[in-house]
């Protein structure tokens, strides 16, 4: 035994040295992996989000009675459906919001020269009423012609790099073009058949896997479907409450750009504790090119707003469904903006709450195993593996058999 632990030892330390002696390549080839599969990783991701209003769709009346046409064309209709329902949404957001947005920094790019006017004459009056002004600015002894020649000749070396610049950007903006179309295809393969997907991905860990294993996995799978699901519904309820809360609160307060700003919270809100901040820096931005007065004003209603969704909308749509206390909720805000972005924020606080559940399940389970004295058992709550839409026996979802002891 000692001689199978001092093997497993070396063999531990011999892959540890060859990684740190090969970890420029290990690493470079590893990139280049996580590059190809990108694109199916994200058709997961789209498939299971779309799987959610796919379930919904299939929960008509009408899909539900086996024998009838519509019962037999309702995933092509329900794929259709969610797909539909999704561009519609980012439809009207994109032509609520751009055009306004537009005309905001149009009306700032038509104040800024006034204001530039305006500063330069105040300098020039200030000669008069500012003798010791004048005398610190030709203390200064600036060169103000050679200045300007040296931004003339920086701004003329920058337009190569800009150019640059710009056809970096549009070759990323076509590659992002072309991997979300290879997701989306996968993502629509994965919807069509996901009964026949899930039940071979269930036959092979039942054949591969200990009885014992698979059910933990089973339970830490089906713990994180339905934390997920529930945390995906919740934070788009709550987008689309807070959004007309804000829409509603500047119609009465008559702010400008009621609408657009309104949308714009409620689409940002999407983000954990940033995403409602940053919309409301926007509208903010766009009130003050009409009254900076107002803009005050609705930041002082943005805060007050925000203390109604932290207190009542939120405990309320998506902390009961997540169950994840609010200082983890912060902290796992943090950590998944600062690894991954954007999308690290959107996963961190679900899958923070998966942790979470599961290693309080696992407390209470050895607490009650110490008190009343017997031997810990795997009981996870559930004997089957996680579906993408649950266990629907008239839609035709799968029932998961038992794993083999």
């Amino acid at each position: 035994m000692k001689q199978k632990k001092w093997i497993g030892g070396l063999v531990v330390l011999a892959l540890l040295l060859l990684f740190l002696k090969y970890s420029d390549s290990i690493l470079g080839t590893l990139g280049l992996l996580y590059h190809i599969v990108t694109p199916l990783l994200l058709g997961c991701v789209i498939a299971y989000i779309l799987n959610i209003l796919v379930t919904w769709i299939e929960k008509v009346p009408c899909f539900r009675r086996e024998g009838t046409a519509l019962y037999k064309v309702r995933r092509p209709v329900s794929i259709v459906g969610a797909l539909g329902v999704v561009v519609l949404i980012l439809a009207l957001v994109i032509l609520i919001v751009i055009p306004q947005l537009g005309q905001a920094i149009g009306v700032l790019a038509r104040e800024i020269p006034t204001a530039i006017s305006q500063l330069l004459d105040w300098l020039a009056s200030s000669d008069r009423d500012w003798p010791q002004l004048q005398a610190f600015l030709e203390s200064l002894n600036v060169n103000w012609s050679q200045l300007f020649q040296k931004a003339i000749t920086y701004l003329t070396n920058g337009l190569g790099s800009v150019f640059s610049s710009t056809l970096y950007i549009l070759g990323s903006i076509g590659s992002g073009i072309v991997t979300l179309a290879v997701a989306l295809i996968f993502a629509l393969y994965i919807l069509s058949g996901k009964e026949k997907l899930f039940r071979q991905v269930q036959a092979l860990a039942q054949t591969y896997l200990k009885a014992k294993t698979y059910q933990r996995l089973a339970a830490v799978a089906e713990t994180a479907h339905d934390t997920f699901t529930r945390f995906i519904v919740g934070r788009c309820t709550e987008a689309v409450i807070l959004g007309s809360l804000c829409v509603i609160g500047m119609l009465l307060l008559r702010f400008p750009y009621a609408t657009m700003i309104g949308t714009l919270v409620g689409a940002t809100a999407l983000l954990p504790v940033v995403g409602a901040y940053l919309g409301a820096f926007v509208g903010a931005f766009m009130i003050v090119t009409v009254d900076p007065l107002k803009a005050i004003g609705f930041l002082v209603f943005i805060v007050i707003l925000q203390q109604v969704e932290g207190n009542l909308i939120y405990p309320r749509v998506v902390g009961s469904s997540v169950g994840l206390p609010g200082i983890w909720v912060l902290a796992a805000v943090t950590v998944g903006g600062g690894i991954g972005g954007v999308f690290g924020m959107l996963l961190a606080v679900p899958t923070a709450a998966t942790l979470y559940k599961l290693i309080r399940k696992d407390v209470q389970r050895r607490k009650a195993a110490s008190e009343g004295g017997v031997e810990l058992s795997v009981e996870p709550e559930a004997s089957r593996g996680p579906e993408l839409s649950g266990s629907q026996s008239a839609s035709g979802e799968p029932e998961a058999s038992k794993p083999r002891e």
